[in-house]
């Protein structure tokens, strides 16, 4: 008897994404009885998680084959060929690919190599993956970019992502305009280095200039997002669109990683930390309810206790809301795992841990400062919609998922706002 096959997804929105796209190559291919995990490799531990996953799925799927690709699989294809659980190792170009799938559901072992895994940094283009309709009813995510080019010393994600590519505008125009058509009120722009979108692309167009040509040629998209992106690139256009374009949400998540100017220069980052500020200022002087997200590193390493203040300074000094922080985490393979003077696993806990509660500290802040306001609300559920500045709202009232209702906000509970 078939089974259609399943899939585990760890890591990012993007994986998450791409899963989406593989659900569609294997079912068109016709590949059945398949457990598929797509993994991250953003940390060791990471890793050790998709082993663990991959271990309990043999458990529960003893008949099945399993297929492993995603970032882990892309820079350490060997630890996953290592494991008895695994039957398939393919790379993050090659799980793209329709020939990939027809091939492993015509004959899935046979003379194949268990591992199907190229240079990832000998990709240079990036397909347009015509996902219509990733997310919940009420919200799609569409692909823009892939990659990285820079080589930040913590990072193993360009190893694992290859080189940045772009999604042409007028592809990713074509895309949008379905995605309205099929009824979503919001799209969520994303990739791996957002703010380099178009280098590789005729002219060198910026993200800022897709941002305007998506809102102009697409006048019914009621909502547009960006996900995280690095404010050192930020480019004139997209600084307009922030002023000038109510459609665009005031919400920007951004890839700050640390607040002390030395960590950053070891971390091999662009930006200083006194142009964070400043790009924070400036955005918020353009558009006053803008709110910021942000990744904050803790630990890295010869991160001193006056380093760390710095971090955790930035926070106010920027006025972020929602932080991602990370411990840092020795990663082999990188750069910064051969610095000397690795802080202490206690003590990165520690400021990791302090660093969230001034995050928890800033969102209590800005969820008084709604109560009153009249928020636009995009319904993700019955119960429960987000404002434009992706701030959680719970509604006792059922309200209809996917459109936007106009609500007053009465209050707050558990980082959720009340109306």
């Amino acid at each position: 008897m078939s089974h259609p096959p399943k899939f585990t997804t760890l890591g990012c929105r993007l994986n998450a994404y791409e899963t989406e796209a593989m659900k569609e190559l294997s079912q068109q291919a016709g590949l059945d009885n398949a457990v598929i995990v797509n993994t991250c490799a953003v940390t060791a531990e990471a890793v050790r998680k998709a082993r663990q996953e991959i271990r309990k799925l043999r458990r529960e799927n003893p008949d099945a084959r399993i297929i492993v690709t995603g970032c882990a699989a892309q820079t350490e294809p060997e630890t996953f060929a290592a494991m008895d659980e695994v039957d398939k190792i393919i790379g993050n170009s090659e799980k793209m690919r329709p020939e990939t799938w027809q091939g492993m559901a015509a004959d899935f072992i046979g003379e194949t190599e268990k591992v199907q895994v190229d240079d990832i940094m000998s990709v240079t283009e990036t397909a347009g993956h015509l996902i219509d309709g990733f997310g919940t009813r009420s919200r799609a995510y569409v692909q823009v970019q892939n990659g990285c080019d820079h080589r930040c010393t913590f990072c193993i994600i360009p190893y694992g992502r290859g080189n940045s590519r772009s999604v042409p505008a007028g592809v990713v125009v074509d895309q949008i305009k379905r995605l309205v058509d099929k009824g979503f009120n919001e799209v969520v722009l994303t990739g791996v280095d957002l703010t380099s979108w178009g280098a590789d692309l005729p002219l060198t167009p910026k993200l800022g200039d897709l941002v305007m040509r998506i809102l102009r040629l697409v006048p019914d998209l009621p909502r547009l997002r960006i996900s995280s992106i690095d404010s050192i690139e930020v480019d004139d256009n997209l600084m307009q669109a922030i002023a000038t374009e109510p459609r665009l949400m005031p919400h920007l998540h951004l890839s700050l990683q640390h607040g002390d100017d030395l960590i950053l220069k070891r971390m091999a980052r662009r930006h200083l930390r006194d142009d964070a500020i400043a790009f924070c200022a400036e955005a918020r002087k353009l558009r006053p309810d803008m709110t910021f997200g942000a990744d904050i590193i803790a630990g890295f390493p010869t991160e001193t206790d006056a380093h760390f203040e710095n971090s955790l300074k930035l926070v106010t000094d920027c006025d972020l809301t929602w932080l991602h922080v990370f411990p840092y985490s020795k990663r082999e393979g990188t750069p910064a795992a051969k610095i000397p003077n690795q802080v202490n696993g206690t003590t990165i806990k520690d400021r990791a841990a302090r660093l969230r509660s001034a995050g928890e500290a800033q969102v209590t802040r800005h969820l008084a400062a709604q109560i009153g306001k009249t928020h636009h609300i995009l319904m993700e559920n019955p119960h429960m919609g987000r404002t434009a500045q992706f701030t959680e709202v719970s509604f006792d009232v059922p309200q209809t998922e996917g459109r936007i209702v106009d609500a007053k906000i009465t209050g707050s509970r558990d980082q959720q706002l009340i109306a």
